[in-house]
């Protein structure tokens, strides 16, 4: 079962729409019990990095995802700010991330003909051609995406999915059990159907 992670923050019904149409069990949960019974967790994000952080903080679930997360190395997955929050903290805000990868988040340069924000579907470049997640995926992979900011990690070998908006930029990171992608695979249809059965059903 997927524990989808409930802390007020933005529609994540979507995400669970998405999983039960692929048949993948999932549970929108902020139950710190049922996150225990997880074998997998989904951390959705909307919105500002600093009211993510900080109502994730208010919902006490923080210490339970870290006990199944950090300690026994189950599968994470955070859509938008979600990923966004498995860093050290975002040029968006003052808030701390959770610090789980080394990572900051950087708002997309001024550049002539480019709109802030990044919204619309772009192809992604896998980095990691031997994760589950991106096992399923080609040249013409390509997501939703609807952001200001991007992730940067420290280590390049954290990059799951290169993307470009004027510059490269981590559109997927993934280190051990802990991943993330910017782009809203609930609402990419066919590929994001691919990449959540690639992780509800993953080894």
């Amino acid at each position: 079962m997927i524990a989808i992670i409930d802390y007020n923050i933005g529609n994540i019904a979507a995400v669970a729409n998405m999983l039960r149409r692929i048949g993948v069990p999932c549970r929108i949960t902020a139950n710190p019990s049922e996150v225990k019974e997880a074998n997998r967790i989904i951390l959705p994000g909307n919105g500002s990095f600093d009211a993510c952080m900080h109502n994730l903080r208010a919902s006490g679930l923080i210490p339970v995802l870290e006990d199944k997360v950090l300690n026994n190395g189950v599968p994470l997955l955070g859509i938008c700010v979600g990923a966004q929050m498995l860093g050290t903290g975002s040029e968006e805000g003052q808030e701390r991330g959770l610090g789980w990868l080394d990572m900051r988040v950087r708002r997309f340069p001024d550049l002539a003909g480019l709109k802030v924000p990044h919204m619309g579907w772009n192809q992604v470049t896998p980095q990691q051609p031997n994760n589950v997640l991106t096992q399923e995926m080609n040249e013409g992979t390509r997501f939703y995406f609807v952001h200001s900011y991007f992730m940067d990690p420290a280590n390049k070998d954290d990059v799951l999915l290169q993307a470009n908006y004027g510059v490269e930029f981590a559109a997927g990171v993934c280190r051990g059990n802990i991943a993330g992608v910017q782009f809203h695979p609930e609402k990419s249809h066919r590929f994001g159907k691919q990449l959540l059965t690639a992780f509800g059903k993953g080894k």
